[in-house]
């Protein structure tokens, strides 16, 4: 029985007619990079990171484009030097300028010192060098204290050339008034201790003091030179007008006739020069290394760029193959879940219980020692996308029943639809994070092999940062350069990219969107 209601029709009004409109919004509306780029920005530890990660970048990129020298450029003679700027050296600045603090004894001064006056490319830099005596006991000894220039420190040498490589060299030093070949010594005064009697630095008469090779001095504190005198015994085929003694004048002999030609003694530095600008013509000229040569005499300035260059690069194509392959792999197992999700998650867990050492080791010794790349690259292949996966399936459970993807299958979407336009979205944010810090993980993981020595990147114009450290290892007290920028490079990457990562993790979340802090 319907109940009936009662209304006096004075109870009753008509509306006043007013025009309902929706207030215009105040502020523009942002979409959702824009609003993940103002979040981003905020956090300044990750816009630091950001710049020093494209600084990094754009080293490896650019700079071996403004070096001359490749990663299989080495030359023996320029080991252990240090870093050299021309500018701090051209200023006379005691820094940066490839040389470094030394103080010896009275014999090993005298060496250096001979160097700058015989040829004027001083190894003790300025021919500056202060002096100290030293009182033990009834003992005196004399300390010197100076620079030294450890690209002038290799001095003279002797090699051996042909008859047109002869006569080349002296065609260039007619052309560019440098002398590059210098008299040749008469061998019995050269130095008694067998390790010196061969070296091309003792142009001066010696003698034997306490088991060392000691400069013989004249009463004015004077070097003896021991060239070997002109006599015209025989032909030495120095026909240039640059010689020590002066144009026209033939007091010493300059080379050895010997099977191949003649033996001569170069000053190297000049004989570099001439080497890479008139026989190599690579691009090569006066040696500097900014950031000084390695144990192989290699450019470190090269091989790290490269190295940064290789290590990026493998870094993004692993991480870029992990995520086409863990975002597909996990979306299936979130999204279908049941039988599918324990079948697949079995399969994930039984390739990753093998230890990553084992995998890269196995192939390895399967693809040979010639393969070092591919076996890395594989290794992180099989098994790089497990992590992905599980991040992507862990979203896709969490957001699968929510009410809007309940909605949408109702209005008929489908599965691929619902998977790729609805779900996947919003997990965006952890996957880009995820897929971000891949890319330090692969490069300490490649780092750390090469390092230890499992993988062998150092052939031809390839090497990596694991390479160089390895490399550097041996000399960390000695020579602590060839470990500081490799170890340097490495730190601030790995810094960057974990503060940067967390400045996208911010960024990217959904339930922080229009959010002020």
């Amino acid at each position: 029985m319907k109940k009936q209601y009662n209304f006096n029709k004075d109870s009753f009004k008509f509306a006043e007619n007013v025009e309902l409109h929706d207030h215009k919004l105040e502020t523009k509306p942002l979409s959702y990079m824009q609003d993940a780029w103002i979040r981003f920005r905020k956090n300044k530890a990750s816009v630091v990171a950001a710049v020093i990660i494209g600084i990094l970048l754009l080293f490896s990129l650019l700079a071996p484009l403004f070096t001359p020298y490749t990663v299989a450029y080495n030359d023996a003679r320029y080991r252990y030097l240090l870093p050299k700027n021309r500018l701090c050296y051209n200023l006379g600045l005691d820094f940066w300028d490839g040389c470094k603090e030394k103080e010896v004894t009275k014999e090993l001064f005298y060496y250096y010192y001979s160097m700058g006056v015989e040829t004027g490319h001083n190894a003790v830099k300025n021919q500056e060098y202060e002096m100290e005596v030293v009182q033990d006991g009834t003992k005196k000894t004399t300390y010197y204290r100076f620079r030294l220039d450890t690209y002038q420190a290799v001095g003279m040498m002797y090699m051996n050339l042909t008859a047109e490589e002869y006569a080349n060299i002296q065609a260039y030093q007619d052309d560019t008034g440098i002398q590059v070949i210098y008299p040749i010594t008469v061998k019995s005064k050269r130095p008694q201790a067998n390790q010196d009697n061969s070296d091309a630095n003792f142009w001066y008469e010696t003698v034997m003091s306490n088991g060392k090779t000691m400069a013989s001095l004249d009463e004015n504190g004077n070097y003896i030179d021991i060239y070997r005198p002109y006599t015209g015994e025989y032909y030495d085929g120095y026909t240039s007008s640059v010689r020590v003694e002066g144009e026209g004048v033939y007091l010493y002999d300059y080379a050895l006739p010997n099977q191949t030609g003649y033996q001569v003694r170069v000053n190297y530095y000049e004989y570099y020069i001439y080497n890479h600008t008139v026989v190599l013509q690579d691009g090569i000229g006066e040696p500097v290394f900014i950031f000084g040569a390695t144990s192989f005499g290699q450019d470190i300035f090269t091989c790290l760029a490269n190295g940064g260059r290789f290590s990026f690069m493998l870094a993004i194509i692993v991480a870029s193959v992990n995520l086409f392959v863990g975002a597909i792999y996990g979306a299936i197992e979130g999204y279908y879940g049941g039988s599918a999700d324990l079948i697949m998650e079995r399969i994930s867990d039984i390739i990753s219980a093998v230890p990553f050492m084992i995998v890269i080791t196995l192939l390895k010794y399967h693809l040979g020692a010639s393969s070092n790349l591919w076996a890395l690259l594989l290794a992180f292949f099989i098994q790089g996308w497990i992590g992905m996966a599980a991040r992507v399936r862990m979203q896709f459970y969490r957001f699968k029943n929510q009410e809007y993807i309940l909605a949408a299958r109702t209005l008929g979407a489908s599965d691929g639809r619902l998977m790729f336009k609805h779900i996947f979205p919003n997990a965006i944010g952890t996957i880009i994070t995820g897929s971000v810090l891949v890319i330090p993980g692969v490069i300490f993981s490649e780092s750390n092999l090469s390092y230890l020595g499992i993988i062998n990147l150092s052939a031809g114009n390839i090497t990596s940062i694991g390479t160089l450290l390895a490399g550097a290892q041996p000399y960390m007290t000695s020579f602590p350069h060839m470990l500081f920028f490799p170890a340097m490079f490495i730190s601030l990457l790995m810094l960057s990219f974990n503060l940067f990562g967390n400045g996208l993790r911010d960024a990217f979340n959904p339930s922080l969107r229009g959010s002020e802090e």
